[in-house]
């Protein structure tokens, strides 16, 4: 079991907005899901607490240049999924209900996970941030491989459980159960607080 949840202290806590895009949460994007767009209220609630208290706000935006799956041996996205979220598109672009623009920064990303091949860790180990407030979408997809990706670096991720777009109801239990089994923690906004 993890840890009881303790109050969050803003200088060392960082807000991961996991893909929060017109591609998944705008009904004309490329891979809309209905929960995802239910899910921009409570992330936008969740990044304005944290910002009120002086805590970072790091949005991810995954983006695919067009060429990007042309030599893949096996990953290729666009095969799974259909082309989406490409590189100069409106679908990539983050959704405008949410506060972006005090955004404390933007990590473009290329998989499903926000640190493989990105400066994410190094920009939060630059500020001294140990504890991230995950939130976004999808949460068995981009938001469980970021996550489980700052466990293994040793970073206290906690997956906001009511913060969480998704395809199928099964899909974020699914997440949230594995993200509090294995190797982070999970939290709802309620019990959220700021030191």
């Amino acid at each position: 079991m993890p840890p009881e949840q303790d109050a969050f202290d803003p200088d060392r806590t960082a807000v991961v907005v996991v893909d929060m895009q017109n591609g998944f949460c705008h009904p004309d994007g490329s891979l809309y899901a209905e929960p995802s767009a239910a899910a921009i209220d409570p992330v936008r609630t969740l990044v304005e607490r944290a910002a009120d208290v002086g805590a970072r706000v790091v949005y991810t935006r995954d983006v695919h240049p067009p060429e990007q799956f042309e030599d893949a041996h096996y990953y290729d996205e666009f095969d799974r999924w259909g082309e989406h979220v490409a590189e100069g598109s409106w679908d990539a672009e983050l959704v405008a209900d949410l506060p972006t623009e005090d955004a404390a920064h933007v990590v473009e990303k290329h998989t499903y996970d926000a640190f493989h091949d990105t400066e994410l860790e190094g920009w939060l180990d630059a500020r001294g941030i140990d504890d991230l407030l995950i939130c976004g979408t999808l949460a068995n997809v981009c938001v469980l491989h970021t996550a489980g990706s700052a466990g293994l670096r040793d970073y206290r991720p906690v997956v906001i459980e009511d913060a969480l777009g998704y395809i199928a109801e099964e899909h974020r239990e699914y997440a949230v159960d594995h993200a509090d089994w294995l190797f982070g923690e999970t939290a709802s906004l309620t019990d959220v607080s700021f030191t």
